[in-house]
C-alpha cells in the first residue's frame, strides 16, 4: 500500500519499523475530534473559495458517511495508515475518490493533531468539571448529616483536638472546589484553536482561521503558527491540575483505609467499594480506595512524562510529540473514574458515630482546652500549657485521663481551677467553643455548609445560563 506522503521516498519501510512509528493503536480516540475538525475545515474551505461546493458538499457527504460508521462499530484502522488522520483520509478517498485529496489543503497533519487535542481535552476537561461538582455535592450532603458527629482532629497521625466530622468532609471540599477552579481557568487555555497554523509557517491558501475556529467552538486562535503546532502547555496544566486533583484524592483514601481498619472501626464501607481475600473468609478490604491512591502515582508519571518529552524539543513540530497522547488520555479515563469512585464510595459510607466519639474520651484531646482555661483564669499561656503538660505526664503515668483529676488535685495546683473545668473539658464543649470563622464550632461548619451550597447552586445557575 503506497503511502500517502510517499512521493518523497524510494524504498520501502519494514512492517515492525512502521509499527513502532504508528500511533493508530492508541490515537484513534481522537477520531471523532477529527473528523469534527475536518469537517469544520471544508466548510472553511469552501466559504473562502478554496474550494468549489461542489468539492465541498462531495468531501462533507463522504465524513459524515465516515461519522456514521465511526458510531456504529463500522470503522476499521490499519497500522499501515499509521495515524487517525491518514486512517481517515484513506476511508474518505475509499468513499468519494480523489477529490477526498482535496480535503488536506492549506492544513498539515501538524495542526490537525493539535486541533483534536484541543477540542478532546475541552470535552473531557468539562466532564471531570461536572463530576468534581458532584462529589463536591456529595461532601457538602455528607457533612449537613453530621455536623453533631464528634472525632479527634489530628496532627502527626496522634489525636490533636475533638473536631466536628463535618468540618472534616469540608476541609475536603475546600481542596476539591479549589480543583475545580483550577480546571475551569485552564479551559481559556485549552479553547484556542491551531487549525490553518498548517505545518509550522501557516499557508498561502486565503484560509479564514477565525471562521473555522467559530465552526469548532474555539474561542480564540493562536496568534503565532509556530506556537499552535508545538503548544503542549495545555496538556501539561491539565496533567498538572489533574495530579493535584488525585493527591487529594489519595489522601482522602489514606484516611478511609486508616478509618476501615479494626484499630480505628470509624466507618464502613458498602460491599460495591469492598473486596474479600482469596484465604482468609473475615476480610473486607478497601481496594477501591486502595487503587485510587495507586493510580496517584501513574497520574504523576504522565505528566513528569510529558514534561521530559517537551523539555528539550526545538520548534516546531518532532515526532517526540506522539508521546503527548497516552498519558493525557490515561489521566482523563484515571480522574473521571476516580471521581465517580469516590462520589459513591463518600454517599454509601456508614459512620460508627459512637467509636468516633468515644476515641475523644480517652485520650488528651481536651488538653489545649485545660490550658486555655488557666490562661482565661489570668495565667499566661506558656505557663499553662507548661502546668498542663506536667497534668498529662502524670496521667500517662497512672493511666487516667484529664477529666478523672478530682476537683482537690486541680485546685492543689492553683485555687483558680472551679468545677466548671470538668464540662469545658468535654469534646462537644470544646468543639461548641470554637467560634472563629472557618473554625470546627457547630455554628461556624453549618455556617460553611450553607455557604458552599450556595456556591453549588450558583455554580448550576451558571452553567445552566452558558447553556
Amino acid at each position: 500500500m503506497e503511502k500517502l506522503w510517499g512521493g518523497r521516498f524510494e524504498g520501502k519501510s519494514e512492517a515492525w519499523i512502521d509499527a513502532f512509528g504508528a500511533s493508530i493503536p492508541f490515537d484513534q480516540k481522537l477520531a471523532k475530534q477529527d473528523i469534527t475538525g475536518s469537517l469544520a475545515h471544508v466548510k472553511m474551505l469552501a466559504k473562502t473559495g478554496v474550494l468549489t461546493n461542489k468539492e465541498a458538499e462531495q468531501i462533507t457527504s463522504g465524513l459524515n458517511t465516515i461519522q456514521k460508521k465511526l458510531a456504529t462499530g463500522e470503522l476499521e484502522f490499519s497500522i499501515k495508515n499509521e495515524d487517525i488522520h491518514l486512517n481517515i483520509e484513506k476511508h474518505l478517498h475509499e468513499e468519494i475518490g480523489t477529490v477526498a485529496g482535496k480535503l488536506h489543503t492549506g492544513r498539515s497533519r501538524n495542526d490537525q493533531v493539535a486541533t483534536d487535542m484541543h477540542l478532546y481535552l475541552k470535552e473531557a476537561v468539562q466532564e471531570i468539571i461536572e463530576e468534581t461538582h458532584l462529589f463536591r455535592q456529595v461532601l457538602v450532603s455528607k457533612a449537613e448529616e453530621n455536623v453533631d458527629t464528634i472525632m479527634p482532629g489530628y496532627t502527626h497521625l496522634q489525636h490533636a483536638q475533638p473536631i466536628s466530622f463535618a468540618h472534616h468532609m469540608m476541609a475536603y471540599y475546600g481542596m476539591l472546589t479549589r480543583d475545580q477552579e483550577r480546571f475551569s481557568e485552564s479551559l481559556k487555555r485549552i479553547d484556542i484553536s491551531p487549525l490553518g497554523c498548517a505545518a509550522l509557517a501557516g499557508t498561502t491558501f486565503p484560509i479564514d482561521r477565525t471562521y473555522s475556529a467559530e465552526l469548532l467552538g474555539f474561542s480564540s486562535i493562536y496568534e503565532n503558527s509556530l506556537d499552535g503546532v508545538s503548544d503542549r502547555d495545555f496538556i501539561l496544566e491539565f496533567l498538572s491540575n489533574s495530579s493535584i486533583l488525585m493527591m487529594h484524592l489519595s489522601r482522602f483514601c489514606e484516611e478511609i483505609i486508616l478509618w476501615c481498619s479494626h484499630e480505628f472501626q470509624f466507618i464502613e464501607l458498602t460491599d460495591t467499594f469492598s473486596t474479600g481475600s482469596s484465604i482468609m473468609p473475615q476480610k473486607k478490604n478497601p481496594d477501591m480506595a486502595e487503587l485510587i491512591r495507586g493510580k496517584t502515582g501513574r497520574v504523576y508519571g504522565n505528566l513528569f512524562s510529558l514534561l521530559t518529552v517537551l523539555k528539550g524539543l526545538p520548534l516546531a513540530y518532532n515526532k517526540d510529540l506522539q508521546e503527548d497522547k497516552e498519558g493525557m488520555f490515561d489521566t482523563a479515563h484515571t480522574v473521571l473514574t476516580s471521581l465517580k469512585i469516590m462520589t459513591g464510595m463518600i454517599e454509601t459510607m456508614s459512620l460508627n458515630k459512637d467509636v468516633m466519639e468515644q476515641s475523644t474520651e480517652k485520650d488528651f484531646s481536651n488538653a489545649t482546652e485545660l490550658a486555655d482555661y488557666l490562661a482565661n483564669k489570668g495565667i499566661p499561656f506558656r505557663q499553662a500549657h507548661e502546668i498542663v503538660g506536667k497534668l498529662v505526664l502524670a496521667c500517662t503515668k497512672k493511666g487516667i485521663y484529664l477529666q478523672d483529676i478530682s476537683l482537690e488535685e486541680y485546685q492543689a495546683i492553683t485555687p483558680l481551677i472551679e468545677s466548671d473545668i470538668y464540662p469545658t473539658l468535654s469534646s462537644k464543649t470544646a468543639i461548641e467553643r470554637r467560634h472563629s470563622y472557618g473554625g470546627t464550632g457547630f455554628d461556624q461548619v453549618q455556617a460553611a455548609i450553607q455557604r458552599s451550597k450556595l456556591q453549588l447552586e450558583s455554580e448550576k445557575t451558571k452553567k445552566a445560563y452558558e447553556r
